[in-house]
């Protein structure tokens, strides 16, 4: 199986249009969604006097750094860079997180990996690419039944 990969930093056009377009035949573009209420995380800042460490998860070894945080996201246990978290998250009591800043998403066309700032990940044809901006940079990928359980569409 050839694994095409899409980088979060400044994916190209050409990257886009082969691994980034609907299975639908839609356009390329992505459509913005926000995460449906009530669905929170628990969450702990890694404020502790490490270098970070490195764990295997979703096909990848992913990285975290002093500062991130350790989230767990209904079951699924997982680090976020620091500042994305800050930016996407706000806290709802102690340890109880929402996220409040809206994403933008597609179905992948086929399967791949994408760079995230942790790491990178496998996904497959159907499963959902994800980006926490609309120019496609800090992306990451998600099972299709997990994001729709997650997220609904903004209307925009």
């Amino acid at each position: 199986m050839i694994r095409k990969q899409v980088e979060s930093g400044r994916p190209d056009i050409v990257t886009c249009l082969k691994t980034c377009t609907f299975r639908t035949g839609e356009s390329s573009t992505v459509r913005q969604y926000r995460r449906k209420e009530r669905t929170f995380v628990t969450a702990v800042r890694l404020d502790l006097n490490t270098d970070g460490f490195t764990y295997l998860k979703w096909g990848g070894t992913q990285r975290c750094k002093r500062g991130d945080w350790l989230v767990n996201n209904q079951g699924d246990v997982y680090t976020i860079d620091a500042e994305t978290f800050e930016r996407t998250y706000q806290m709802v009591s102690p340890g109880l997180y929402e996220k409040v800043a809206p994403v933008w998403a597609e179905v992948a066309a086929e399967p791949g990996t994408i760079q995230t700032k942790e790491g990178s990940t496998a996904y497959l044809a159907g499963d959902y690419l994800v980006f926490n901006t609309l120019d496609r940079k800090d992306g990451y990928a998600m099972k299709a039944e997990t994001f729709r359980q997650l997220y609904e569409s903004s209307g925009q």
